[in-house]
């Protein structure tokens, strides 16, 4: 009997993913239903390609091309906000939560109320509203399964040990593509310098984040959440090799860690297999002898405050996280344009968290909460972007 899978987020990176991984076990999955962001002609291909039941598009004004890219092939289509919660609400028995940002919340959050086990790559999720995430899921049975390669790695680590036996989790950073830069040279880089991980192809704004190692502050918040784990047991390790993305310490003083190739398909695999491994074809298997050396450093958080102040959301708890993540976005996409330099997201984002430190010391209720506090952070922080333009 097949699983049928509904994806979220199906034109991104991960999104591709996992139509690969479908495609390669066809009879084992059916697809029904693909969401993606604005662009209908690429939604229309994939959702034709995996012969799912149903598509759905972010922008409303897609909707027509949408229909008309899908005619004569029997698949409904829907765009807007109702549309994706329809493809979030319809039957499945797995679904990847992979849309990016804090657009994510509100369709993972509607599959999650309905007991659907998730495959979590959304970790804003998690960010801004964890505690009310964590709670629901508990309360309506959810699953919630790390898709991101660092806690996946941790969880596979962590296998049936008791998270009371850690004595610390460490997630790894590639180190970003200012990894071995000073200072002044971070200050003067362009969108497109920024943009260039070493490592992984993903979407710009997570490039970004990756570059400022914001990426990492939200995985350790993610870590917190979905393993109930206290912030000083949580660490980072810059590992530029990116083949060892998790590792667990053990009281007695044992390690151990999670090891696989950079591919998304991996940790996407595991959590699609819902206990069965899923072989990959055209998958790179991991050769230690053949890379040599694993080398790893300490994260720099003074050429990278951004992990700082995500350590110090973490730490203070609340609706830090929502109020900081929000004002990244904002940030991240005024660097994009080029209306400020890169170190002008984390000045944006540290005057954000100081300026909402009172007004939202409780952790969102749920989910509208979080998103009405991630509106008033967004409208703050546009204000506030420094007249500083980047150069190049």
């Amino acid at each position: 009997m097949s699983l049928t899978v509904t994806v979220l987020g199906a034109t991104g990176s991960i999104g591709r993913s996992t139509a690969d991984l479908l495609a390669q076990h066809d009879g084992r999955f059916r697809v029904g239903a693909l969401v993606g962001g604005r662009d209908a002609e690429a939604l229309a291909k994939l959702a034709r390609e995996m012969r799912a039941e149903f598509a759905a598009l972010a922008d409303e004004s897609a909707g027509p091309a949408l229909r008309d890219a899908l005619a004569g092939s029997g698949i409904a289509s829907g765009a807007g906000e109702s549309a994706v919660l329809e493809a979030a609400a319809r039957e499945a028995d797995i679904v990847v939560a992979a849309v990016s940002g804090a657009a994510g919340l509100k369709p993972t959050h509607a599959a999650l109320r309905l007991g659907r086990t998730i495959a979590l790559a959304n970790k804003e999720s998690l960010v801004c509203a964890g505690h009310a995430f964590m709670r629901d899921a508990a309360r309506y049975e959810a699953r919630l399964l790390p898709v991101d390669s660092e806690h996946n790695a941790l969880a596979q680590a962590l296998g049936d040990g008791r998270v009371s036996d850690v004595a610390k989790m460490t997630i790894t950073a590639s180190g970003g593509p200012f990894r071995t830069w000073t200072r002044e040279r971070i200050q003067a880089a362009s969108p497109s310098e920024a943009a260039a991980h070493p490592t992984w192809s993903m979407g710009m704004k997570i490039n970004i984040d990756s570059a400022s190692l914001m990426n990492k502050g939200l995985e350790l918040i993610e870590a917190h959440h979905l393993f109930a784990i206290e912030p000083e047991r949580l660490d980072v390790i810059v590992h530029p090799q990116s083949i060892v993305h998790g590792l667990i310490a053990w009281r007695d003083g044992a390690v151990t860690a999670g090891l696989a190739m950079p591919d998304m398909r991996v940790p996407i695999a595991h959590c699609l297999g819902l206990g069965d491994r899923l072989t990959i074809e055209r998958g790179r298997t991991l050769d230690l002898a053949a890379a040599g050396s694993l080398t790893f450093e300490p994260a720099d958080e003074a050429r990278f405050p951004c992990l700082r102040i995500a350590r110090a959301a973490l730490s203070e708890g609340g609706a830090a996280p929502t109020v900081m993540n929000a004002a990244n976005e904002i940030a991240v996409a005024a660097f994009i344009r080029g209306e400020i330099a890169f170190y002008g997201i984390a000045d944006v984002v540290e005057r954000a968290c100081e300026h909402f430190a009172a007004a939202y010391r409780s952790a969102p209720a749920d989910v509208d909460e979080a998103l009405a506090i991630d509106a008033h952070v967004r409208a703050w922080s546009t204000e506030a972007l420094p007249p500083v333009r980047a150069a190049g």
